[in-house]
């Protein structure tokens, strides 16, 4: 019996050693106990967790079944005070929401915040503080004091199913992983040039024509040729419904986002009336690249705007956020210019040129989505010809969008293509097909959204950042998963903690603990991070 106790602590304390604290992203304040024992995990262990927790505790408790083979129990009262992991819920007032409390030892592991969000946070952290292997034994967790909570209010991450569709089994996937990494907003970019993704009940041709596309340029655009190959998907709204309370249960909100006026060849192709030319033929588009080629513009009719009215009632019916995505980027003004239509629409109105007539279409889809208690977003060409009251400012062609935001008192979310766009190839020299620019990891991880020339009070309509990810050369879950990470990681780690701790040297260091548990969650990255050499 004795020799059985000595060989257990002794794998407890070779386990515990080979354990570091490595978590992503960097807590605000980690204190390690290490003169405590850790806390087991075991089938004798208990989540504690009131009613109102108990979507938490399942969350914990399956990750712990499915990853490690730890069937634990789960209540809502009990008084043991040993083997327990308790989630509480505090009254003590906090300016921070998202803030929480994790605390270890031999005896008990505590989560503490005044939200339940805070609450889940803490669980991803305690997830970081687990083996990385399903063969660790016993499960055990080192005793640590964690004080946590985030920079930015906005964390985001982009997700385009419109170049090519993912069903709805990896969209909730990609969901876990910003839960994972504390990402709090999805943006979900439903429709576009090459396929519009959401089932609208009014307009049933924008799923039965616009969804599908008879063809997709081969290789880097402008390509080599054409595969010939249908391609397309749509989500049920009854799907959107699934997703989205898949999400809710995992603090993550979904931004839809419907494109206008620009990026709109699957809906001409489906209602050819509402464009610059209705008598056209027009086809859902088959190439990526120059959009005042391909990229035809809706008309701002009364006709247009009443569809559109209709499209954003069903979407905004669907979504619970307070946020709806209208794009508003790349709009080639060259069709309004050549419409006569445009133009006397233009003349009515005492616009005295297409950028104005562009800001003319987003008040007007504003007021709109204003009525309904919403607010818009949109890319940072609506800046063009004036900005719309209310609107936030997503700046992708780099910063000036977003300065420029600020100044006037909107807010603002910084996506810079050239550090943004996950899209982008890691390496100078990549294993597969990406986009002919580079986002390595090290500037992701390097990049700083607050701009230097803004003032502190400008600073404040910064609401926060994200990584977009475009699927143009992406066409399954495995080469999402390796564009994805590790950047996922870099910008969580920008978005999350403290600029003070932002330690690039030290966040490779913990990499190689991440990789180790992207292996045991089956998640595909590129093998040439566990060089060492980024």
């Amino acid at each position: 019996m004795r020799v059985f106790t000595f060989l257990f602590l002794l794998a407890i304390t070779f386990n515990l050693s080979a354990q570091e604290i490595n978590i992503i992203p960097q807590p605000v304040k980690v204190e390690i106990k290490s003169k405590n024992s850790p806390f087991i995990i075991d089938s004798n262990t208990q989540i504690i967790a009131a009613d109102s927790l108990s979507n938490n505790a399942l969350f914990l408790k399956d990750y712990l079944f499915k990853y490690l083979g730890s069937n634990v129990t789960q209540s809502a009262v009990s008084d043991r005070k040993t083997s327990v992991i308790k989630l509480v819920i505090s009254n003590v007032k906090t300016e921070n929401e998202d803030r929480y409390e994790l605390n270890s030892d031999a005896k008990q592991i505590t989560i503490q915040a005044t939200s339940s969000k805070g609450i889940f946070y803490g669980i991803q952290t305690l997830i970081q503080l687990l083996p990385y292997s399903n063969k660790a034994f016993p499960v055990q967790v080192p005793s640590v004091s964690i004080i946590d909570y985030p920079r930015f209010a906005y964390r985001g991450m982009h997700l385009d199913v419109s170049r090519h569709f993912f069903d709805i089994a990896f969209v909730k996937q990609y969901i876990d992983y910003l839960a994972l990494h504390k990402m709090n907003y999805f943006h979900w970019h439903l429709t576009d040039d090459h396929g519009w993704r959401i089932e609208i009940k009014k307009y049933p041709k924008l799923t039965e024509v616009g969804a599908w596309r008879n063809g997709s340029i081969i290789g880097l655009y402008p390509g080599t040729g054409n595969d010939g190959i249908k391609h397309g998907g749509f989500y049920t709204q009854e799907q959107i419904k699934e997703v989205i309370k898949y999400a809710a249960d995992r603090y993550v909100t979904i931004i839809p986002e419907i494109e206008m006026p620009a990026h709109n060849m699957a809906v001409l192709a489906s209602y050819p009336e509402l464009g610059t030319e209705p008598s056209k033929k027009y086809e859902v588009a088959q190439t990526w690249g120059i959009f005042n080629k391909f990229n035809n513009v809706l008309q701002p009719t009364e006709k247009t705007f009443s569809f559109l009215e209709d499209v954003l009632t069903e979407v905004m019916d669907l979504f619970p956020a307070p946020y709806i995505h209208v794009g508003g980027d790349e709009a080639a003004k060259t069709w309004w210019k050549q419409s006569a239509v445009a133009q006397q629409i233009m003349k009515a109105n005492n616009l005295k040129d297409e950028s104005a007539l562009q800001s003319y279409f987003i008040r007007r889809m504003e007021k709109f989505v204003n009525s309904k208690g919403k607010t818009i977003i949109g890319w940072n060409e609506i800046l063009q010809g004036g900005l719309a009251p209310n609107a936030i400012v997503m700046s992708w062609q780099g910063e000036k969008g977003g300065i420029e935001a600020a100044k006037q008192g909107h807010k603002a979310i910084m996506t810079p293509e050239n550090k943004m766009y996950f899209n982008h190839a890691q390496f100078v020299k990549e294993d597969s097909l990406t986009a002919n620019k580079l986002s390595p990891l090290i500037d992701v991880y390097n990049y700083e959204p607050i701009p230097a020339e803004l003032t502190a009070e400008q600073a404040k309509y910064i609401w926060g950042g994200q990584g977009c990810l475009w699927s143009e050369y992406i066409t399954n879950p495995a080469k999402v998963q390796y564009m994805l990470f590790p950047r996922l990681d870099a910008l969580s780690e920008i978005l999350w903690s403290p600029k003070g701790k932002r330690n690039y040297p030290d966040f490779k260091k913990r990499l190689n603990t991440q990789f180790k548990r992207y292996d045991l969650m089956g998640i595909t990255y590129s093998k040439r991070y566990l060089t060492g050499d980024f």
